[in-house]
């Protein structure tokens, strides 16, 4: 048997054509999800990057793993402490040590180790390729190893290939020989000039004014990525740029199938499509960048042809990234590990048979403080750091009716607000009584300071915001959190 992982990073499902996109992003994708199962409420529990391959290949969710933030303690893996065999038990029951347990030589072509010091997450694989710039680079650096290794070695058997492309991660950056596929083409209704002018006065990083974070300056080794957003064209743009960075590394997708297919064996190989999370593109104002814990940044694709498998099928319970390692542990028939926090949906893939989650909870603690709670059609946030957005501590939202997250319900609906607090309540506690002796990592970040992204930023960019017009934001800023000036 031979899996394709293919780990694509800051990937919106919606903006797929399989998952219903208006725009023609995804072909190659599409064509594999039109093979296999489409699962329709997958997602990251720990957001962004880093927390979220730690749940991913760890099969524990951040509070129990540990990481839930991009720097300070929460960014790095608890150790295993009193009980630690001579090779960790965590490593050895990781995500890719399933397939080495299964007989199949592993390799992995991905920076993402190297980019944030994580180096558990190439634990289980034979061979690592690094082409050495820590995320930064296109897909025409990594496909001249992908393709040579797949030319090399796709025609022998129980082989796992982990592909990780960085093309719709900011900042935006398809060559400009690429050219403008999406210029001029329908955006979804909710992008119109209106909206702009809405939006544009809003505080915040990575808000229309401030593309670049705290400020607008743009780099110019990334022609696509604007440092402001002066008017409704350049908010088009922004869209434009992400659905390009799509476009370009779904192109390179089709041509690794291509050589599957040369090789023969394209059919018989699984092939595996995620991400580790999505972008916001205008939810709570924020444009280029995964900050929040919301249905924009923790909804993710998660795309499955397995051989034998069920094909062209949609599943629609919840389901979040830690499932994946015993869903792989039992398709290969090997034992679960105790502990795992996902659950296997390894059925789902071979009979169509739902099982997913009642609800997913849902945390980031690199940009903001958050956690979150996505149940039935609803979205409760509880904030307990804003990352400098002035959001209020709780939020409530209908994803199915306001997938963009326009309108606050918690003063209309406040027993669904209850219902929110009760269920993270009740998650948090259940989660700290299986990891015993141990602090919730959430409050081990808050107590540090900050949140990583946020850290030594507020007073200058107070100064920012009162040379563009928004004071009063600063003046709630700097009441908020005197401490940090």
């Amino acid at each position: 048997m031979r899996v394709l992982f293919l780990d694509l990073d800051t990937l919106r499902p919606d903006h797929l054509g399989c998952y219903g996109y208006l725009r023609d992003t995804s072909p190659n994708i599409d064509r594999i999800a039109r093979q296999g199962v489409r699962f329709d409420q997958y997602y990251c529990p720990n957001a962004p990057c880093l927390p979220s391959r730690a749940s991913l290949v760890s099969g524990r969710y951040g509070i129990r793993n540990g990481v839930l933030g991009h720097g300070g303690t929460a960014a790095d893996m608890r150790p295993y402490g009193k009980g630690r065999d001579f090779r960790s038990q965590h490593d050895e029951n990781g995500l890719w040590y399933q397939f080495r347990k299964a007989g199949f030589h592993t390799a992995s072509i991905s920076t993402f180790a190297e980019r944030h010091s994580a180096w558990w997450f190439n634990a289980g694989f034979h061979e690592w390729y690094n082409v050495g710039a820590k995320g930064d680079e296109s897909a025409e650096e990594i496909m001249p190893i992908a393709a040579r290794w797949l030319n090399e070695h796709a025609a022998e058997d129980n082989w796992l290939l982990h592909i990780n492309f960085w093309d719709a991660h900011t900042p935006y950056r398809a060559p400009a020989s690429y050219g403008e596929p999406f210029a001029g083409q329908p955006l979804p209704d909710f992008y119109t000039p209106e909206r702009y002018e809405r939006q544009k006065s809003m505080a915040g990083p990575f808000t229309l004014q401030d593309q670049n974070m705290y400020d607008g300056n743009a780099d110019p080794r990334y022609p696509r990525q604007l440092g402001t957003a002066r008017s409704y064209e350049d908010m088009r743009r922004i869209l434009d740029a992400y659905d390009t960075g799509i476009r370009y590394m779904d192109e390179q997708i089709g041509l690794l199938l291509d050589i599957l297919k040369r090789q023969s064996v394209l059919d018989d190989t699984a092939v595996i499509i995620t991400s580790d999370h999505g972008e916001s593109m205008g939810e709570l104002g924020i444009y280029s960048e995964h900050a929040t814990a919301d249905e924009a940044i923790s909804h993710i694709p998660m795309i499955i042809r397995w051989p034998g498998g069920q094909r062209g099928t949609v599943d629609t319970a919840f389901h979040a990234n830690v499932d994946l390692a015993p869903t792989i542990a039992e398709l290969l028939r090997l034992p679960a590990y105790e502990e795992w926090d996902g659950k296997s949906y390894a059925r789902t893939l071979l009979t169509g048979e739902q099982s997913g989650l009642p609800y997913v909870v849902l945390t980031q603690c690199a940009h903001v403080f958050q956690r979150a709670v996505r149940f039935d059609r609803y979205l409760y946030i509880r904030t307990y750091h804003c990352g400098y957005h002035l959001f209020d501590e709780e939020m409530l939202f209908d994803i199915q009716n306001d997938p963009f997250e326009t309108q606050d319900l918690k003063d209309r609906l406040p027993e669904l607000c209850d219902r929110g607090a009760h269920l993270l309540s009740r998650w948090v506690e259940g989660m700290l009584q299986k990891t015993p002796r141990l602090a919730d990592p959430l409050w081990t970040a808050v107590q540090e300071g900050p949140p990583h992204h946020c850290e030594g930023q507020l007073a200058a960019y107070c100064v920012r915001l009162e040379q563009t017009g928004r004071a009063e934001a600063a003046a709630r800023l700097r009441e908020k959190y005197p401490e940090e000036l």
